[in-house]
């Protein structure tokens, strides 16, 4: 499992997402409200717009074309209309800078 250098820590806010791209697959990288990163592919399952510019609460991220929410732990959606996960990615803080793993941890492919 390889991890790609996504960029500082610190330029990420609590309560915020970036977009990037990993191995040519769209990635939205959230500072969540627990003070954890998270990654997610940034592409809502329901309708395919990013992720990336949603609401994050807790450990959440809202779709904000049609309101459906994801677990940033699992990718499962919360509740209609969205009924299929997104993939997750492993993340690791290294020096303060974000690492994001190539490979789903959730099963999902992207």
């Amino acid at each position: 499992m390889g991890f790609e250098l996504v960029g500082s820590a610190a330029d990420v806010a609590k309560g915020t997402a970036i977009q990037t791209e990993i191995n040519g697959v769209e990635v939205a990288v959230v500072h969540a409200d627990d003070d954890t990163f998270y990654a997610v592919h940034d592409e809502c399952s329901h309708a395919a717009v990013a992720l990336s510019e949603g609401e994050i609460e807790g450990c959440m991220i809202e779709c904000w074309l049609h309101g459906s929410r994801f677990d940033l732990r699992t990718g499962e959606p919360s509740g209609l209309p969205a009924t299929e996960p997104v993939a997750t990615f492993p993340v690791e803080i290294r020096d303060g800078d974000i690492y994001v793993s190539t490979t789903p941890s959730n099963g999902v492919e992207p």
